[in-house]
Order: structure tokens, then sequence, then C-alpha cells
């Protein structure tokens, strides 16, 4: 059974795991919100759940760009709202001294794409004993994980992931090579494929990134039907108004349709 899954729910035996959330914690309400939908939207769907949120965006474009509330108050927030609505969470770490505090309370722990070849950020992460999701970098080929995902074994940890989110096309662009799916998998490790993040366009707007949300549940279909074993997907119940990443977030109120024709098309491959 894949691993994540069997740290979600072991009893479980679902087609595909979500990981979704809002890309940074805005405020207490706008997580709760968010957390509480998702987590109704896929018990009645029976979809496996992790739900994500940034405590810090600290590779944010401008110097002056929302980054969120800061490892303690947003770890709190995690914390909180994972006692209350019973779900499992995950946040991002991008400091080796974080880690040890972040598991505390985080079910899995992710490493960011820009961060993804630091090696003592990710033997941090693994050594705390908590899944630890990969996010592949946009420079490096399928292939390049092979390295990190041996760092992460090396300290410890067999209960690795790998999240495909683009590769850089030119400027301000992303592109996805979904043969990099079955690629990555041969490595034994399930692959998650970010369809929010594999829209974006880097840099796009000067001091911001932009993103076309409107391709993105079509490239979470593909990836459906190319075999990834889960979805990271950025949700918002108004991206036009989120603090981060909204260009490519999918709105809450579409999340459902979308969930539906994914299970349909990852039960029938």
């Amino acid at each position: 059974m894949n691993h994540f899954l069997r740290n979600i729910d072991p009893k479980r035996k679902a087609p595909l795991f979500l990981i979704a959330g809002p890309c940074v914690i805005e405020n207490y309400d706008i997580t709760y919100q968010v957390a509480q939908t998702l987590a109704k939207l896929t018990h009645k769907l029976d979809i496996p759940f992790i739900f994500k949120a940034s405590f810090d965006k600290a590779n944010r474009t401008a110097f002056d760009a929302f980054r969120g509330p800061g490892m303690d108050e947003g770890l709190e927030i995690l914390k909180k709202i994972k006692q209350d609505l019973g779900v499992k969470v995950i946040s991002d770490v991008h400091l080796p001294e974080q880690a040890e505090k972040a598991a505390k309370i985080l079910d899995f722990i992710q490493i960011p794409a820009f961060l993804c070849r630091q090696t003592d950020l990710i033997v941090a992460a693994a050594q705390t004993g908590k899944p630890v999701n990969i996010k592949k970098g946009q420079f490096l080929a399928p292939w390049d994980c092979k390295n990190i995902i041996e760092k992460a074994r090396s300290a410890g940890c067999q209960q690795v992931s790998i999240t495909e989110r683009g590769t850089s096309f030119g400027y301000n662009n992303l592109v996805v090579d979904f043969r990099g799916i079955e690629i990555i998998q041969e490595m034994g490790v399930p692959v998650i494929f970010d369809a929010t993040h594999s829209v974006q366009l880097p840099g796009g707007k000067g001091n911001a990134s932009a993103g076309e949300r409107k391709f993105a549940p079509t490239l979470a279909r593909a990836a459906m039907a190319a075999g990834a074993d889960g979805l990271f997907i950025e949700t918002h119940p108004n991206p036009d108004a989120a603090l981060c990443d909204g260009p490519n977030s999918i709105p809450l109120q579409e999340m459902e349709a979308l969930l539906t024709s994914l299970i349909k098309i990852k039960a029938a491959r």
C-alpha cells in the first residue's frame, strides 16, 4: 500500500489521495473554512485527505509580499485545525532548525521546490521520523530526483514522496512532462502531481507570480490518466483576493466537480 495513504488511514483503499488547502495561512478563519470544506468533501467522496497551508512563504517574489503568520502562530493554527477537524496536516520547512519543532504538530513535512537539493534541510526533515514530501524543483529533470530521494533515505526516512510541479520553460513559464510521473515512480516512491503550481507563471507580474488557473483541472486530469498517486491542489474561497498564489488557485466551490472527475479517471486507468 502507498505509504502516504497508509499514514492517512490504514483501512482505506482509495484510488488517489489529496493534499489541498490555501497557499498560505492568511488568518485563522479563512484557513479553517477551507479545511472544514475540504474535510467534508473528501469524506463524502471517500478520498484520503491531507490539509496543507504554509506558515511562511519564504520565497515570495517581492520583499514586501505577504509571507504568512510565521512558524509559531502558523503551527498553532494548524494544530487547532488538526484537533478540531480530525485531519492530517502538512506544511513546508525552510531551515533545518525548523524541522524538529514542526514535526511535533505536522503529520507530514514538505520540502519546497526551490530547496529540494538542500542536503541539511532534507536530512533534518528525514530525521524527524515523519513522512517527507519533496517538491521537485522547476530546474530538475525527473531522473535527478534519485539523488534527493537517496539523501532522505540515507538519513533514515523511507517514507518519501516526490511532487511534480512543472519544469521551467523559457522565462516566466512552466511546462509539465508527464513521462516524469512514471520515471520517478520507478525509483520506488509515490508521485504527487501539483496541478496548481504547474500553471504558475513565476514572476509573471513583475513583483509577483502570475498564473493560469483555468488550465489546472486539465493538467490534474492528465496526471490521473498518467498514473499519479496523489494530487496537490491549492484552493481558496476567493482566489482573486488571495494573498498568495491566487492566480493559479482553484475556487473552493469548484473542487467537488473536479475531484469527482479525477476519481473516475484514476479508477478507470
